[in-house]
Formats: C-alpha cells, sequence, structure tokens
C-alpha cells in the first residue's frame, strides 16, 4: 500500500534570481489569463456569459513557453492555466487579483512556479527543472521516493522552497488483539 506526502525542502539562494525571473512569467501567464476570462464577459453582455475552461486557456496561452526569454516551460503555462480556472471557479468572481512581480510594490505577490511531475528529476543532490540543476538541502533523501506535481514558492523573507508531492510505502502496523489503552 502506498500513502501521498508532501516534502517541503530549502533551495540553496544562488538559485534565487533565476526563479524569481520564472516566477515573473507565471504571474504573466496568470495576468493573461484574468484579462482574458474578463474580456470574453465583458464582450458578451446580450448572451450567456462565457466562463474559459482550463483548456480554453491552454489553448490560447499555447507557444508562450518559445517566446524570446521565456524561461518556463509550457508544462507550467498549462498549470498555472488550469490553476487559475479552478480559483475562478471557486470564488466566483469575474476577475481575481493581478499577480504582482515588483518587488517594493505593497501588493507584491510572492513567487510560485507550478510543475507536472514529468518536469522534475532528481541527481546527486540536485533536483533538475528546465535544464537547469538546482541544489537543495535535502533531509529526507529524495532519491527513495517518486515524484508527482508540486511547486516552487518563496517565502516573505525571499527564501525559496520545493514543495513536492511523492509517493511512499507504508509499512503495515501489527494489530494487537486485547490490547488496552
Amino acid at each position: 500500500m502506498e500513502t501521498v506526502k508532501t516534502l517541503k525542502l530549502r533551495i540553496k539562494d544562488k538559485h534565487a534570481k533565476v526563479l524569481l525571473a520564472m516566477a515573473r512569467d507565471v504571474n504573466t501567464v496568470w495576468n493573461f489569463c484574468n484579462e482574458t476570462q474578463y474580456r470574453s464577459l465583458r464582450r458578451y453582455t446580450n448572451k450567456p456569459k462565457v466562463w474559459l475552461s482550463g483548456f480554453d486557456l491552454q489553448k490560447l496561452t499555447s507557444g508562450f513557453s518559445k517566446c524570446e526569454g521565456v524561461s518556463i516551460g509550457s508544462t507550467t503555462v498549462q498549470v498555472v492555466c488550469e490553476e487559475f480556472a479552478t480559483r475562478l471557479r471557486q470564488f466566483k468572481k469575474q476577475r481575481l487579483n493581478w499577480r504582482v512581480s515588483h518587488k517594493k510594490s505593497p501588493k507584491y505577490s510572492l513567487g510560485w512556479i507550478p510543475f507536472k511531475a514529468k518536469a522534475l528529476t532528481y541527481k546527486n543532490g540536485q533536483v533538475r527543472f528546465k535544464g537547469m540543476n538546482i541544489g537543495l538541502w535535502d533531509s529526507y533523501g529524495l532519491s527513495k521516493f517518486e515524484f508527482r506535481a508540486g511547486s516552487f514558492n518563496e517565502d516573505s523573507r525571499g527564501r525559496w522552497y520545493l514543495n513536492v508531492v511523492v509517493k511512499c510505502p507504508t509499512e503495515a502496523k501489527p494489530v494487537q488483539y486485547g490490547a488496552s489503552a
């Protein structure tokens, strides 16, 4: 039998600059989805409102990862579109908050870079994401686990973490009959 756990690992500070650039690209995709959804609702005022799904938004953002200077991949763009559509349905709003990339702004959005399971690999104490090796403090022994989806997240002090869901085997606990507590 297998269980699923979420592990949080601290990333070394030398990777912060690259991760911030990726987070900026994620914010761009989120804001594009936000604007596109709002425009589609305003365009059809006399007709039933059209709520875009994650799949619709993925079609509209295809090719973004191939633009010059963009450092996130197409799988990350897809996850952002899915997450946007989910949050739009959850909060039942026409438009969500904009994600702000400027650090000095009071409305700054902390860095967030989601990924799918196939986008991340582990080798020699580093994770490989988008062709880049990222050093981290491995306190769990990641080589023992199979990765699923996850994200890179920034905290309020500017430190970055890898949050990844892993499958791990569970040990069957022996059943004791007649034991009292």
